[in-house]
């Protein structure tokens, strides 16, 4: 694959990653808001990679610029700054008590723990891009047990929404920063392979994994503590929360790692929804280098992330405390509306610069001393 050597022209590459971002965005109002099963299903689990994915390649983006400007302590203190405010973003979206999942407080984490691969060579990105693949998921599953009830290291490394589960999608993205995006070959390498191994995969997790997932249920089931009567279990439980650490902690669900549902955070689930994050990356880079105006409704989503990121919780938050339930409305055309909406609320916030949590964001750059123009 093609790698930057150089301070290359932005434009090209920002167009396309921001289209990319914008389309993991509506695929989320999709997945919360829609009804169609088979867009659920392709849209679940996998937008969350793909925008965890684009992430992953602003933040080498940014590490570029700084290291240009020669100046890494400030690309430092800026990750560590804007880490602080998507947390505690994240914990305001989590208080707000809907239905979804909050990737917000994983996505923080992220921030700080790639500060150790920032500066290393591209191979170490690799090598720690596979090894999390295959490693991560057991990792994220033995922390739900041991972790899952302490908040900030269950962002860390405890379940499938935790910035250990999520660090495979992100440290690909790193890598993908560091190749010159403005190449149409570039392009290729990310949408052809990543389609192929999507379509692979899709095909293996429908007719294959279910296989190996049952024998291995089967083989957790012999583990069981089977003697113990269900008056002596239920009991056991009750008292288990006053049992001290890790005596109160739930077995680890290791049934998941053959799971391919999404947010499973799965090897297989991950490499699903990574291979297909990898081609619509890869198809966004290429329409940026000659339909740029075409891209213009996603990239302008994917220029304000956050707030229409956070919007949807809102939105949500607002739905419930009005006692209206989307799920048991029928609304013809749903898809569409949802899609069109989402557009325009994008465009609307970019054009009338409601943009407030990128805003404010900057607003702690120039706090910490370190306001540069943001990837």
């Amino acid at each position: 694959m093609p790698e930057a050597h150089s301070r290359i022209s932005l434009v090209p590459r920002l167009t396309g990653i921001d289209a990319a971002r914008g389309i993991a965005v509506i695929g989320m109002y999709l997945q919360h808001f829609g009804d169609s099963l088979p867009v659920s299903a392709i849209v679940s689990g996998n937008t969350t990679l793909l925008f965890v994915l684009c992430g992953g390649i602003a933040y080498s983006l940014m590490a570029q610029r700084s290291g240009f400007t020669g100046a890494p302590q400030d690309f430092r203190t800026r990750m560590l700054g804007r880490a602080v405010f998507i947390d505690l973003l994240g914990y305001l979206l989590i208080m707000l008590n809907t239905s979804f999942g909050v990737i917000l407080p994983a996505y923080a984490v992220l921030f700080v723990a790639a500060l150790v691969l920032v500066g290393r060579s591209t191979r170490t990105l690799v090598i720690s891009a596979v090894l999390l693949l295959f490693f991560a998921p057991p990792a994220m599953l033995l922390g739900l047990s041991l972790l899952g009830k302490t908040r900030l290291l269950a962002d860390i490394a405890g379940g499938p929404l935790s910035g250990l589960a999520l660090a495979p999608a992100f440290v690909v993205g790193m890598i993908i920063g560091r190749l010159d995006l403005n190449a149409v070959r570039t392009a290729g390498w990310l949408a052809v392979p990543g389609a192929v191994i999507f379509a692979v995969m899709w095909w293996f997790n429908g007719a294959v994994l279910p296989g190996f997932a049952k024998g291995f249920e089967a083989w957790l089931v012999t583990l069981m503590d089977t003697s113990m009567t269900p008056e002596a279990a239920m009991a056991a439980e009750q008292m288990k929360q006053f049992a001290p650490w890790p005596n109160n902690t739930d077995p680890a669900p290791w049934q998941m790692l053959f799971a391919s549902a999404p947010h499973t955070a799965s090897t297989f689930q991950t490499l699903t929804g990574l291979s297909l994050s990898l081609a619509v990356v890869g198809i966004c880079l290429a329409a940026a280098q000659h339909f740029r105006s075409a891209l213009l409704p996603f990239s302008t989503i994917g220029r304000v992330p956050l707030t229409m990121y956070a919007a949807q919780f809102v939105v949500a938050w607002g739905l419930a405390l009005g006692g209206v339930e989307l799920t048991q409305v029928a609304i013809p055309g749903r898809t569409i509306i949802i899609i069109v909406g989402a557009i325009a609320l994008g465009m609307a916030v970019w054009a009338l610069r409601l943009n407030v949590l990128e805003r404010a964001m900057r607003h702690v750059d120039r706090a910490l001393g370190v306001d540069k123009k943001s990837i």
